[in-house]
């Protein structure tokens, strides 16, 4: 199944993505923003790496 880019919509996608180590890419708006595996979810930010992103006002999406 080819994931590249699709949006992670729920929070299964998100737990998956950690457990996998799924690389994902955060945008806000049109830009790119970050990138790289979840290290932590909680209800309102993801941490990626080393940066937190609220999950409110990013969009997440499959790396590969």
């Amino acid at each position: 199944m080819n994931r590249f880019m699709k949006p992670l919509t729920s929070p299964i996608h998100f737990h998956t993505a950690m457990l996998d180590e799924i690389p994902v890419a955060v945008f806000m708006g049109r830009e790119m923003i970050g990138s790289g595996k979840i290290i932590q979810i909680t209800d309102y930010f993801l941490k990626i790496s080393d940066e937190f992103y609220v999950r409110e006002t990013c969009t997440f999406k499959y790396a590969v």
